[in-house]
């Protein structure tokens, strides 16, 4: 591979706030740094990857030269710090070098590739966007002006050029630039635009951390729980089903109210954690839980979700049986279910069908419930 990726993480990034400099802080549980390195690592036709590092950090080299990467020391401004990364492929048979700033971790392979193909139209390319918001003048917290956008870009990285060519550039520059672009055209290099990516954005301040999480779908977890239960007819005049008594010429036989519904929704609950089934929080041989009302178990379950950090999503009851009627109840049953959950009612569903006389169900035995739920970190 003639192809390298300079990393340039030397700087101190304080309006993002924070103990650490940001590249050092994390995402997901990942540096943001380390997500910048494992998109040019995974990148097929990069073939060398430099970190540059403020002196203040260099307790990170040996963690990142484990990685198989290289480290330069950065200098007093991000020039300099370019400059030091650039030296270290002097003799290493690179033609081609990228140069990315670590606090843009939502680089994309596509975008990466782009920049490349685009060295092979000229020796310099960067990603950038147009600006099509309208744009003022300001000063002093008011707007004192207008200016025309036409023509104007909002530049990311990756940047890539010819590296003898950008190494010239900057042996030939005197000050300071916002970006190598500025320090390539200082030196008379066409720069290619390559269409630039919303998602790639630069992390700046504290909130652009949580934009990069949700970018990056790191912080995402979502779990998903099945619950069943079936229980028999027996003598009765009512059964509890969704926690809506309801009456009927028979009642449902179980330990607690036998409520098919809530049992199922609540074991799709733990299961969901992890955690097992009614039965292990709740045994049947314990004589406490006799004819307990079902919303005992479910707020337990509810309150474990909302314990480990979870908010539940939607749930999905379907109750199987032949009679009693579900359909005029089934709204009750899912205002008292969103009560007891704590979410809207248009996020629960309870719904009903037959087995069209087949099984136990259908010959009249008894009611089975089968129930989904999706947790999400809140």
């Amino acid at each position: 591979m003639t192809i390298a990726a300079i990393i340039v993480a030397a700087g101190r990034g304080e309006r993002a706030g924070g103990d650490l400099a940001k590249q050092w802080q994390q995402i997901g549980g990942k540096m943001v740094v380390q997500h910048a390195i494992d998109a040019f690592v995974a990148a097929p036709r990069v073939g060398m990857v430099v970190v540059v590092l403020n002196a203040a950090d260099i307790a990170y080299r040996d963690r990142l030269e484990a990685q198989g990467l290289k480290v330069a020391v950065g200098g007093n401004t991000r020039s300099a710090s370019v400059v030091n990364g650039l030296k270290l492929l002097d003799n290493s048979g690179i033609d081609k070098v990228l140069i990315h700033d670590a606090a843009r971790v939502c680089v994309g392979q596509e975008l990466i590739s782009d920049v490349i193909a685009a060295l092979d139209r000229g020796p310099a390319a960067a990603p950038a966007l147009a600006t099509t918001d309208a744009l003022w003048t300001g000063a002093n917290g008011v707007v004192t002006g207008t200016q025309d956008r036409d023509g104007l870009f909002r530049a990311q990285t990756p940047q890539g050029f010819d590296y003898v060519a950008i190494c010239a550039a900057y042996a030939g520059f005197d000050g300071t630039a916002a970006d190598d672009v500025e320090v390539a055209r200082a030196a008379g290099m066409d720069v290619i635009i390559v269409p630039g990516h919303e998602d790639n954005l630069k992390i700046t301040l504290p909130g652009d951390f949580a934009r990069a999480e949700r970018i990056l779908g790191v912080g995402m977890d979502i779990r998903v729980g099945h619950g069943f239960d079936v229980h028999a007819f027996g003598p009765g005049s009512s059964v509890v089903l969704c926690g809506i008594k309801i009456a009927f010429d028979q009642g449902l036989v179980g330990h607690s109210d036998a409520d098919v519904g809530m049992h199922a929704l609540t074991d799709a609950i733990y299961g969901a954690l992890a955690k097992g089934d009614i039965g292990r929080h709740f045994p049947p041989s314990d004589p406490q839980w006799k004819g307990a009302e079902s919303r005992v178990f479910l707020e337990h379950a509810t309150g474990m979700a909302r314990n480990a950090g979870y908010v539940i999503s939607n749930v999905d009851v379907t109750l199987i049986c032949e009679f009693p009627k579900i359909t005029p109840h089934a709204e009750m049953m899912q205002a008292c279910l969103a009560g007891i959950l704590a979410i809207d009612q248009d996020r629960v569903s309870v719904k009903a069908t037959t087995s069209e006389r087949l099984g136990f169900t259908g010959r009249g035995e008894g009611i089975a419930g089968m129930a989904n739920v999706t947790l999400v970190r809140a």
